[in-house]
């Protein structure tokens, strides 16, 4: 099984990316926000990787981080959620956001997530309480989930992707946002430093 891929975005989409890995591409589902955290990336990115094998396909989904995989990997083993529902719940939520979620109780915020109404909300949240506390007991650490601050910046890296700016564009952007400020004045700043050029 393949853990991880360190090498150079060749090809971007909306939810995948192709990583040049020694002369060989491999073709990476992710999130959105995923996708524009590693593009903004100069030089080598590495991901972590959740190997897919079904009967008819081989899928390798990434992420920016072990954290982000981990969460990925807990929603898995949900009675009713498969790659599409996870990544789609780590798209909307984060890990952060699914973590604190669970943790609170608080099923209105999977609710938020495309596919996933109030009973079905209220169902992940209570098998999702058994498996966090499993992998806790497991984990003397627990999970090391990224800081808000990373999750802040990979949202503002998506939404500039999203406005059509390049990768260039979005790392010169980026450099001016430390991490500290809330989301919206983290976008401000990026975009006003965008309206200098």
């Amino acid at each position: 099984m393949i853990g991880s891929l360190r090498g150079h975005v060749i090809h971007q989409g909306t939810s995948e990316i192709v990583i040049d890995v020694q002369g060989v591409g491999y073709r990476v589902v992710a999130s959105p926000s995923t996708v524009a955290t590693l593009v903004a990336e100069q030089g080598e990115v590495v991901v972590s990787i959740h190997t897919h094998v079904r009967e008819d396909a081989f899928v390798l989904y990434g992420f920016s981080n072990s954290s982000e995989r981990e969460v990925f990997e807990i929603l898995l083993g949900t009675h009713g959620v498969g790659p599409s529902l996870a990544l789609s719940i780590l798209g909307t939520m984060g890990a952060a956001g699914v973590v604190t979620g669970v943790r609170t109780g608080d099923s209105s915020a999977f609710e938020a997530v495309s596919g996933v109404g109030k009973k079905t909300a209220a169902r992940l949240v209570l098998e999702l309480q058994d498996s966090l506390a499993a992998h806790a007991a497991g984990d003397d650490h627990g999970l090391s989930l990224p800081s808000p601050e990373s999750e802040d910046r990979a949202d503002v890296s998506a939404a500039l992707a999203e406005l059509g700016y390049s990768n260039d564009e979005i790392r010169r952007a980026m450099a001016a946002v430390d991490g500290s400020e809330p989301i919206e004045q983290a976008l401000r700043l990026a975009l006003r430093e965008l309206s200098r050029a």
